[in-house]
């Protein structure tokens, strides 16, 4: 996930050996995980098609995947708008890491 890669740019360790920043990455890394299973259901794509549309979609089947974006899955309310809520989980957390910085 895209938000985790970002706040790992931020707390992530600089030596392989550096185990204490691990565990505090790793840490802050499940409560991104956690928090966007929370808020959307899962976090694996088919099981959030499941959860939104009733159905999975792959997408690597031209006719699937023409019917999920008619259905709306690449608009707003669609993929769009979970790509959306982990950005902002991620500014939410990478806030909270600048604040107590």
């Amino acid at each position: 996930m895209a938000a985790i890669m970002a706040i790992g740019s931020l707390v992530g360790r600089e030596r392989f050996e550096d185990l204490d920043q691990y565990r505090k990455a790793i840490g802050i890394a499940t409560k991104v995980y956690e928090l966007f299973k929370e808020r959307i259901g899962h976090t694996l794509c088919w099981e959030i098609h499941k959860i939104r549309y009733g159905k999975v979609y792959r997408l690597f089947i031209p006719e699937e995947h023409e019917a999920f974006h008619k259905m709306g899955g690449h608009g707003c309310k669609g993929c769009p708008e979970v790509c959306g809520i982990a950005a902002k989980i991620a500014g939410e957390i990478i806030l909270d890491i600048k604040e107590n910085q």
